[in-house]
C-alpha cells in the first residue's frame, strides 16, 4: 500500500492526474496487481509409489501414479538388449485390472512348465528353466527384453495383490 500511495504522490504533480479514465485503470490495476502472478487453480503433484524389485546395474521397479485422473502402474527395467549403454524401458498399466491381468500371469506361470507363455496384446511373459539359476521369465515388450527370477515375480505378485 506504501508503494501505491507514493505512486499517486508522484503523479498528483502532473496533469496526467487529471483525466478520470487514467485514474480509474491506475486504481484498478493496483487493484489486481497482487493477483497477477497467480496462475488460477493449483494443481496437486501426481503422487508416485515405487516398488524396488531389483536394483544394481540391472534394476527394475514396478510404480503407482495417482493423479487427478485415478491410479495407473509402470514397470520400469533396463533392456537387456542393449549391452553397451543403459536403455530404460517402460511396460504402463493403465488401470489396475490390468496390472492384475499381469499378476494372474505370473501367477499361472510359476506352476507352469518350461516354455509356457502368456500372451498380451504389448508385451508377452515366457517361463524359461534354467539348470543353475532355476526358474527365470523372459518379458518382452515392443522394443525392450529382460529377464527375472522367481524371487522377483514373487516380489511383484505380492505387491499386485496388495493393490
Amino acid at each position: 500500500m506504501l508503494f501505491v500511495y507514493v505512486v499517486l504522490h508522484l503523479l498528483n504533480y502532473s496533469n496526467i492526474l487529471r483525466h478520470p479514465i487514467f485514474m480509474k485503470k491506475l486504481i484498478l490495476s493496483t487493484l489486481l496487481l497482487p493477483f497477477a502472478g497467480k496462475t488460477g487453480t493449483i494443481k496437486p503433484a501426481p503422487s508416485t509409489t515405487t516398488v524396488e524389485i531389483r536394483s544394481g546395474a540391472w534394476p527394475m521397479n514396478l510404480e503407482r501414479e495417482l493423479d487427478r485422473s485415478g491410479k495407473s502402474y509402470s514397470l520400469i527395467f533396463r533392456d537387456q538388449q542393449v549391452m553397451d549403454a543403459v536403455v530404460m524401458d517402460t511396460l504402463p498399466f493403465p488401470n489396475v485390472e490390468q496390472l492384475k491381468y499381469f499378476g494372474k500371469a505370473l501367477t499361472v506361470l510359476k506352476t507352469g512348465n518350461n516354455g509356457d507363455i502368456a500372451q498380451f496384446k504389448d508385451y508377452s511373459i515366457k517361463r524359461a528353466d534354467k539348470k543353475f539359476e532355476k526358474t527365470q521369465y523372459i518379458l518382452r515388450v515392443k522394443f525392450g527384453l529382460t529377464d527375472f527370477a522367481q524371487a522377483e515375480a514373487d516380489i511383484m505378485i505380492g505387491a499386485i495383490k496388495s493393490e
